[in-house]
């Protein structure tokens, strides 16, 4: 009996292209090196960019600093931001910051930010974050 007889074939699912599902994916992603920043202080994120070199574009790879989104508060408590682009998330009115206690306990509390992101419970403040402006395409004063 050939092979390819006993295979069974099916036609390819289309890639969805779900800006919600993408922006989460990203957000975990932001999440996940908050973790490694955490266990490594010295840890950089590597990109690959397009460069011009003698007029041909070629692939480079830059080192970008991973900022932490944690700092210690005068009474030495660790208090977390989560950062939608450059500005923090108001989770209630005012009130951006995640009271976490102390350092060993941040990598619970990204956990817990993670799973919240894969349940959507973040996509409402996603959103919140992205129409105040700052976020995506320049706007330009008419």
């Amino acid at each position: 009996m050939p092979i390819l007889k006993s295979l069974s074939f099916t036609v390819l699912p289309k890639a969805a292209n779900d800006p919600v599902q993408m922006r989460r994916t990203k957000f975990i992603t932001k999440l996940e090196e908050q973790k490694l920043l955490l266990s490594d202080p010295n840890h950089v994120r590597t990109v690959q960019r397009w460069t011009k070199v003698n007029g041909e574009r070629q692939a480079t790879t830059k080192q970008q600093a991973v900022r932490p989104w944690w700092k210690t508060d005068a009474s030495g408590q660790v208090v977390m931001s989560v950062k939608f682009g450059s500005k923090p998330i108001e989770f209630e009115k005012g009130k951006a910051g995640i009271v976490v206690g102390s350092k060993d306990k941040l990598s619970a509390v990204i956990d817990a930010l993670i799973a919240a992101v894969r349940a959507g419970e973040l996509d409402d403040h996603f959103t919140q974050a992205a129409k105040t402006g700052g976020i995506g395409k320049s706007r330009k004063a008419a």
